[in-house]
């Protein structure tokens, strides 16, 4: 994927994060009685956990699709009951229902691409701390994923990454802010 097509899925996710639309995943804080139990259908975890054991903290997460046809698939969007907030309704549009936000894309990307945004909360507001998208970079690494582009892992600003999943679906990893 060259870096125009993810420089064009970054500006998506950017324009939906700026609009506070995207949906973000987050966790519990760690002092609220949530955080205490585990999820729904998922097993306790033990207390006493390591960093090795700590899931990564990716960020804030939006979808882009890839269109055919923009004005066909808005019509389709709408009648599940999302609205636009964003684009240039020639090539690209930012969709959202209550809960989830989507990029549709005609031209724009080769295919469709999962975005995280570290260092985000869901109304685009800079998180006080947050894992750093080189660290995060380093941790996949160091599990054997290798990523198709790379972030600098010498710098501190701005910087995204991306992988393949095994069925070839481009996961990016996109943050707009400096490290904590």
């Amino acid at each position: 994927m060259n870096a125009t097509i993810v420089r064009a899925a970054c500006a998506t996710a950017a324009f939906a994060a700026g609009c506070g639309a995207m949906l973000a995943f987050s966790r519990a804080p760690a002092d609220s009685p949530a955080a205490e139990q585990p999820a729904k259908n998922q097993p306790a975890t033990n207390q006493a956990t390591t960093s090795k054991d700590k899931s990564m903290q990716l960020g804030t997460f939006s979808v882009s699709l890839l269109v055919k046809d923009l004005a066909a698939s808005r019509a389709f969007y709408e009648a599940l009951g999302f609205h636009s907030i964003g684009g240039n309704g020639k090539s690209w549009l930012i969709l959202q229902n209550d809960t989830a936000t989507i990029g549709l894309h005609q031209g724009a990307i080769q295919k469709n691409t999962l975005t995280f945004n570290p260092g985000w909360d869901r109304n685009c507001k800079t998180l006080p701390q947050f894992e750093d998208v080189r660290d995060i970079q380093k941790a996949i690494k160091a599990k054997g994923l290798k990523p198709t582009v790379e972030a600098d892992e010498s710098s501190t600003g701005p910087a995204f990454f991306m992988v393949m999943d095994p069925d070839g679906n481009p996961v990016l990893f996109d943050q707009h802010v400096a490290r904590p």
